[in-house]
């Protein structure tokens, strides 16, 4: 279901969806209201939700959606403002399940491949999941104007292939000097959850985070992490010095690199192209770390999709530092977790609520 006032913006993700082979449009609305009140005749798995709409807008159409069916993923779309990022993070806390930045104009919106790409992404993986959710309804919704037989939606998706063996390696012996994480799909609400209970860490030693987020809702996540920790948390700065007792974000569109600078560790801010279609992307981030802190490093790897971070992961491990890897029971999506469990990199595979004491006995010194 795509829920915007601009018939262009619907007009072109309806095309889009529409192009996919395991996707359908059962409903393009105006607004909020026509949401809410057309949600049972068109039962979507996923709604696609501008945030500013005539009559009701979608920050408050979203908990009434949710109230009447609780297992609809909900994807917020937004224009890159800074009242937009804090209203699209405040729809996480409600429920929404994503969010994406709409182009600033529908001129740009027809050649952003990349928001195509993103949008079609998060809808698969979001659905799908929530289409293996027990809480899925089966029932047949009725039929939507101008179909001649009942829409299926999203194709049935089985659930992944477990691993017939997950290899778990031990944790590294070297005290680790470092605390870097990496997070896309699913990460704001994760990471809240995480810093808020590992302050020991936090004023033990610095902690690096790569999101993958654009500009302006990483300026606004930042904040946030502050809040939660109760520490210092902002934008990593180019040429800045790196220091216990500090977060680190990497910022929007800029990836967040570590170099040696005399007997510093600084940040190295990168405007080369995506890796792995992200920017920032969290394989520099933990493959950079290694030049600076060889093995004395932990990292964790939080729900996303795709598999960022693997790579870097793989690196930290060889050089003789740890991977914690977010289980998939609790991932929005076990992308990213995932391909490093599969990999066989991780010393620890664990549900979110488990991470931030696993975390604070390691740096106490725990390597069990």
């Amino acid at each position: 279901m795509v829920v915007d006032d601009s018939v262009v913006i619907r007009g072109m993700i309806s095309r889009w969806i529409g192009a996919e082979p395991d996707m359908e449009v059962v409903a393009s609305l105006r607004t909020g209201l026509d949401a809410v009140n057309q949600l049972e005749r068109f039962n979507p798995d996923v709604a696609v939700l501008d945030i500013e709409m005539p009559d009701l807008d979608g920050i408050s159409a979203l908990p009434q959606l949710l109230a009447k069916k609780r297992d609809l993923v909900i994807i917020m779309a937004s224009t890159l403002t800074r009242r937009n990022a804090e209203i699209s993070l405040k729809a996480l806390s409600l429920g929404a399940s994503d969010y994406i930045p709409k182009p600033e104009s529908t001129r740009e919106a027809t050649a952003a491949e990349t928001f195509r790409h993103d949008l079609i992404q998060k809808i698969r993986h979001l659905g799908a999941k929530a289409r293996r959710s027990p809480v899925h309804t089966t029932a047949s919704p009725p039929l939507a104007p101008g179909h001649d037989k009942p829409r299926t939606g999203l194709a049935p998706v089985a659930a992944p292939a477990a691993p017939t063996q997950i290899t778990r390696r031990s944790f590294g012996l070297l005290q680790p000097k470092v605390l870097l994480i990496g997070s896309s799909t699913g990460g704001p609400q994760a990471l809240m959850s995480l810093v808020a209970e590992i302050g020991p860490v936090i004023d033990r030693v610095p902690v690096l985070i790569t999101q993958h987020m654009p500009p302006t809702f990483t300026t606004i996540l930042a904040e946030h992490l502050a809040r939660t920790s109760k520490r210092p948390a902002h934008e990593g700065i180019d040429g800045e010095s790196i220091r216990p007792g500090q977060i680190y974000l990497a910022p929007g569109g800029r990836h967040m690199r570590i170099a040696r600078h005399g007997i510093d560790a600084t940040i190295v801010l990168d405007d080369g192209p995506p890796v792995n279609f992200c920017k920032p992307a969290v394989d520099p981030m933990f493959t950079s770390a290694i030049d600076v802190w060889q093995g004395s490093i932990m990292s964790v790897i939080l729900t996303g999709m795709g598999s960022d971070g693997m790579r870097g992961g793989k690196d930290i491990v060889a050089a003789g530092g740890s991977v914690i890897a977010q289980d998939e029971a609790s991932s929005v999506v076990w992308g990213m977790p995932g391909a490093a469990v599969n990999a066989g990199i991780c010393a620890a595979v664990l549900p979110l609520n488990q991470i931030a004491s696993k975390l604070v006995r390691v740096f106490a010194g725990d390597r069990s």
